[in-house]
């Protein structure tokens, strides 16, 4: 049955729980925001420090013999294409008198299309005079290019028309001849071969017109089109706001890094797995989360801020003191992330406990957080765990731990029988929450509950287990029932706290 249950459980856990996820992404707003600020202030210092060259642009309006309505840019694309050949490069650095290499100048301008007969050049140098001076030479080069091809175009389709008009002309010379040197006769063949004759030198007529046509209108085509194509936008410098352009590339800058630091924060979330949300944090500890305390700021902060926060732990130390008054066992406070703020509840929580008896406090810290913690005089005894021995039955004791990795997991019975999970949200991976439990388990350490640091203002789940018998409870009922001599010794190991336990099982027990 609880195979049953965790099969289910798992089948309707989703692949990628997007709540988590956006939470999870902003909780690290610092790091997108400061990925997002670094790239506002490259983009800034790039324009700053590496400004565009001096920049001018011209306009050629192009055209075409072959130019068509429904034209998809194929003959804009080839002028652009000509553009960017050697010999136009070299034909405007001549005119420049520039040793220039043409290999190198062709670096330094591009051609455009705007539309299927107008074409912009751009050409960039080392002053906005020399810039305009390039453009100009380029754009006067490429246009005399292009008349050039075109009336040599002209001129071999006009050749090639006359050529075939001055054959069609020697053949019209043989045709009447042939028709003079052959006298009309009685002959019914003779004079169909006359007739065949005067046929086909009419057709050389006609033909050899057609040819004359043609080559008139080449020849004349061409002075439409070498017109057409001229510079119809003077060469002038681009004008350049150095404000304009920092804010541009300021802006740019901080849309790619805020974009890359969401990437990285959202990956980095996937990748580590850490629970965030009351409800995963319960569900990977197997407890349910009884109090929550947001995690003290760094920096000083406002009146209503300081007096919300000690509100807060009032509430936080009342529920803990009330938690630990019920138990007739030790209890101890075990965090994990958040040693600081572990130690200054557990000065708060033996305060509280002190006008019950006196209290010592036990610190298994690695660290030196409990040391170095506000003490008031008069408060409570803080001892190391050598010194816990010594201490007298009477005294209510209260250890604090730590279950980071690298916790000597069978030292944590001596903080106390019972224990109190104090972890940062977002700190531990869910694999590690599950060693947490399962090495707690082991001990036979109960869980009472988890107190949650730093949790997400927006959170709105439910960290409180519903479902099966929970440890914490389970393991209290049972060290009840051993101290009043009613209960029967276990010898089983104890299972995860996540797990379901049957309802017949729950009765037995």
């Amino acid at each position: 049955m609880t195979t049953s249950n965790t099969s289910e459980s798992s089948a309707t856990t989703p692949l990628l729980d997007l709540q988590a996820l956006v939470v999870a992404v902003r909780r690290r707003r610092r790091l997108w925001f400061t990925v997002a600020l670094l790239g506002l202030l490259l983009g800034a210092a790039v324009a700053v420090l590496l400004p565009p060259p001096p920049t001018a642009v011209t306009k050629v309006l192009v055209t075409h013999q072959e130019d068509q309505p429904n034209d998809p840019g194929t003959l804009i694309r080839t002028d652009v294409a000509l553009l960017q050949t050697t010999r136009i490069a070299d034909t405007a650095l001549r005119s420049l008198k520039s040793p220039e290499r043409p290999e190198d100048f062709m670096r330094d301008y591009r051609g455009t299309g705007l539309t299927n007969n107008l074409l912009q050049i751009t050409v960039t140098g080392d002053s906005d005079a020399e810039a305009v001076s390039r453009a100009k030479a380029l754009a006067d080069a490429f246009v005399a290019d292009h008349v050039s091809r075109m009336q040599e175009a002209a001129k071999a389709e006009a050749k090639a028309l006359l050529d075939q008009r001055d054959r069609m002309r020697t053949e019209l010379t043989q045709v009447n001849k042939a028709i003079g040197d052959r006298s009309p006769g009685s002959d019914p063949k003779a004079s169909a071969s006359i007739e065949s004759l005067f046929a086909r030198r009419a057709e050389l007529n006609s033909r050899i017109a057609d040819f004359d046509q043609r080559a008139a209108e080449a020849r004349t085509g061409t002075p439409k089109l070498v017109a057409g194509t001229q510079i119809v936008d003077s060469p002038r410098a681009m004008p350049h706001s150095l404000p304009k352009a920092a804010v541009t590339n300021a802006a740019i800058g901080f849309v790619l890094g805020l974009v890359l630091g969401l990437a990285v924060a959202a990956v980095g979330t996937v990748v580590a797995d850490r629970p965030v949300l009351r409800r995963e944090i319960a569900a990977n500890l197997g407890a349910s989360v009884i109090a929550e305390l947001r995690r003290a700021p760094r920096r000083a902060s406002g009146p209503w801020r300081r007096r919300r926060a000690r509100a807060a732990r009032t509430r936080l130390t009342a529920t803990l003191a009330r938690t630990v008054r019920g138990s007739a066992e030790p209890v101890s406070l075990l965090e994990l992330g958040c040693a600081r703020s572990t130690s200054v509840i557990a000065l708060d929580l033996a305060e509280a406990l002190a006008p019950d008896g006196p209290v010592v406090i036990i610190d298994g810290l690695p660290g030196p957080e409990l040391a170095n913690s506000r003490q008031e005089p008069g408060g409570p005894t803080v001892v190391s765990g050598e010194q816990a021995a010594a201490l007298p039955h009477p005294v209510r004791r209260l250890g604090v731990g730590s279950v980071a990795p690298g916790t000597a997991w069978t030292d944590l019975q001596y903080l106390g029988s019972q224990t109190v999970l104090v972890v940062r949200a977002g700190h531990g991976s869910a694999a590690w929450l599950h060693t947490v439990a399962r090495q707690l388990a082991d001990q036979r350490i109960p869980v009472i509950g988890v107190v949650l640091i730093d949790p997400d203002p927006r959170d709105r789940t439910d960290g409180t287990l519903w479902d099966g018998l929970h440890t914490a409870l389970r393991g209290h009922n049972e060290r009840l029932a051993r101290q009043y001599g009613t209960g029967r010794r276990r010898t089983e190991r104890p299972s995860m706290p996540a797990a379901r336990v049957p309802d017949s099982d729950q009765e037995a027990r």
